[in-house]
């Protein structure tokens, strides 16, 4: 199987150009297939390669040719599947060939059809060279191949103003993280001698825990995964992203972009391992920008934008998770989150196909006996995300807060919190746009209609995965054997060396879990009580909203205050420079001997009259002015 993992990134790639060189000339129905089925082959090669390693426990190492040298730097173009890169694949390849299929229904009436399949495939193969890279530098090409292709596909509709500023707001924050992470990786060839993790990585884990490089390595690699994995302060582009079509939020969300960040740390824990303070320092940052999305969250009215805030706590967690140590954990999130992220956008999708496009949760209400399959699913994702049992959710979530708990008390008590605002909001969601009275126009309620059977399908296979998702990481103390953890073992075998094994007595973790779960319970009878019973429904934009329910509805003024600080100053500092710097320093300059010389000559040119006495008389003073020179200056 060696010789053949090259194909597992190709596929997609040459998805990417058949669909690119055809799109004006392939039919839909060709470029669709094509496009899907690459990346259904190239799933199927992901699964062997797991079955693989499952089998032998040995990582794939393949090199292909030495890419370039500088003096003792050798840098090969080389492939590493191991247990994590493997779990990675499956999920890239797996919940992308579902987003492929839901997409042939979604975008089938869009005039870019083709030109949207050879995106996707392109992201899906810089996604797979991202985690399938042997080194930092392949890595960091397919971490620049996702950022370009989240440029392309958030602003597909680019002819709208909107969508376009929001493709290259998620440029532009990405290129700050971006930057930290070229330097981490600058620095690591400076103390190692090497990218390569198969070299670095066995070097670190002999040196001593908060050794002089592995604070300034880890936090320039962190400051990277903030921006890719929209953590505080540059997550704001991620619900901008929403600009993009909805089978695009799903794969950046689900199955390649965010998830990146946790991937590189995760990759890179040995380091982060020797740097404790990082370690707090991810955990902070993780979990403040849990809680600070799940308030924002609360109050919003678009149903992507509900979604993509709870994407950024969700995220939250992980990093909560990579902060405590909690490494299979966060990266079990990852997992599940793939499931029930994926399903709940596609589902959000679905809704709005079946609204006509509304997106706007006001004006929905009444749906689940009209569009049945996208309800019972979406259903399925929100118990999911929410941590209630059985549902894949719980068991990742609770693996994380548990970490949590071992490490602070308080860490704990905010993750519940924030896990109890994930319960009320996602619920609130659901209740909003499919229970009550129908809130919409006439034409929308004559219009919706169930998705075909493209889209639905998908939807089916994502909620089987978003239950039965979570049991290959059943604790021990609920009767499982973790099998999850059990197969990551190798990856961090190292780091869990150093940090030592913590275990939770077995009562402290069951009343840990039933309290999770009964935090969640309570959240979602509230927005039942609220939302389902009730009818409460939000208020329109110009009406007035209680002062802290304003400032959540309009995301704490993150943006506004950006633009004062940020954009408002650079923009000054830019017209300045134009103004006066550029048009009245430089250009005064360059155009200032330039009409000083204009001038001259115009002057000069008057010397030259035609007229022949003038010109002897003008020579019989110069050599009268020489010869004066010559004596005058001699006798001196």
């Amino acid at each position: 199987m060696n010789q053949y993992i090259w194909l597992i990134p190709i596929l997609p790639l040459a998805g990417f150009i058949i669909n690119g060189l055809g799109r004006n000339s392939l039919s839909k129905n060709v470029i669709g297939f094509i496009g899907s089925l690459l990346v259904l082959v190239s799933f199927g090669l992901s699964l062997a390669v797991f079955f693989q390693i499952k089998s032998t426990g040995a990582p794939v190492n393949v090199t292909y040719f030495n890419w370039f040298s500088v003096g003792a730097l050798k840098i090969p173009f080389a492939f590493l599947v191991d247990q994590l890169s493997s779990i990675m694949l499956l999920i890239i390849t797996g919940v992308g060939f579902l987003i492929h299929l839901y997409s042939v229904g979604y975008m089938h009436d869009d005039k870019g059809f083709g030109k949207f399949f050879a995106y996707l495939n392109l992201f899906v193969f810089f996604m797979l060279l991202l985690v399938m890279g042997s080194n930092y530098l392949i890595m960091f090409i397919g971490w620049e191949g996702v950022g370009l292709c989240s440029y392309l596909l958030i602003g597909f509709w680019y002819t709208n103003p909107s969508y376009a500023d929001a493709a290259k707001k998620a440029f532009i924050m990405n290129r700050i993280g971006d930057l930290g992470f070229l330097l981490g990786v600058f620095l690591i060839i400076y103390a190692f001698g090497s990218i390569e993790f198969a070299t670095i990585f066995p070097k670190a884990a002999t040196m001593k825990v908060g050794s002089a490089p592995f604070f300034t390595i880890t936090i320039l690699l962190f400051i990277g995964a903030v921006g890719k994995s929209a953590q505080l302060p540059l997550f704001t582009w991620l619900p901008d992203a929403m600009a993009g079509p909805t089978p695009v939020s799903a794969l950046i969300h689900a199955a390649t972009m965010v998830t990146a960040g946790i991937y590189m740390i995760a990759r890179s824990n040995i380091f982060y391992t020797l740097s404790p303070d990082t370690m707090e320092i991810v955990a902070i940052v993780g979990l403040a920008t849990a809680l600070f999305a799940a308030l924002i969250a609360l109050t919003q009215t678009d149903i992507k934008k509900v979604l993509a805030y709870s994407t950024v706590s969700q995220l939250g967690y992980m990093f909560l998770g990579l902060g405590v140590g909690a490494y299979t954990g966060a990266f079990f999130h990852v997992l599940t989150h793939a499931f029930f992220k994926a399903l709940l956008f596609l589902g959000a999708g679905s809704v709005i196909h079946a609204m006509g496009g509304e997106q706007d949760m006001r004006k929905m209400g009444g749906l689940k006996g009209k569009i049945k399959v996208t309800f019972v699913t979406m259903l399925i994702g929100t118990i999911a995300i929410s941590g209630i049992p059985p549902f894949s959710g719980f068991f990742s979530k609770d693996e994380i807060l548990a970490h949590a708990y071992a490490h602070s008390t308080t860490f704990y008590v905010i993750g519940v919190f924030t896990a109890m605002l994930t319960s009320f909001y996602m619920f609130r969601m659901l209740y909003l746009t499919f229970y009550g009275k129908f809130r919409g126009t006439h034409e929308q309620e004559h219009h919706v209609h169930e998705s075909p059977a493209s889209m639905t399908i998908p939807l089916i296979v994502l909620a089987i995965l978003s239950i039965v998702g979570g049991f290959v990481g059943v604790p021990e103390v609920l009767g499982g054997h973790h099998e999850l953890e059990h197969f990551l073992a190798p990856v961090f075998e190292k780091s869990n060396a150093i940090m030592g094994e913590h275990h939770l007595l077995a009562s402290t973790e069951y009343i840990l879990m039933a309290f999770s779960v009964g935090v969640a319970l309570v959240a979602l009878i509230y927005a039942y009580i609220k939302y389902a019973k009730n009818g409460s429904v939000p208020v329109a934009d110009g009406e007035e909203r209680p002062a802290l329910t304003s400032i959540s509805y309009h995301k704490f003024y993150i943006d506004e205050l950006y633009d004062l600080l940020i954009r408002k100053p650079l923009d000054f500092l830019s017209t300045f420079f134009y103004n006066v710097v550029e048009r009245l320093g430089i250009d005064g300059l360059v155009n200032g001997l330039g009409k000083g010389t204009i001038e001259t000559s115009k002057g000069l040119r008057l010397l030259q009259t035609g007229n022949v006495g003038f010109y002897i008389f003008v020579m019989v003073l110069g050599i009268i002015a020489v010869l004066a020179y010559s004596i005058f200056g001699l006798t001196k």
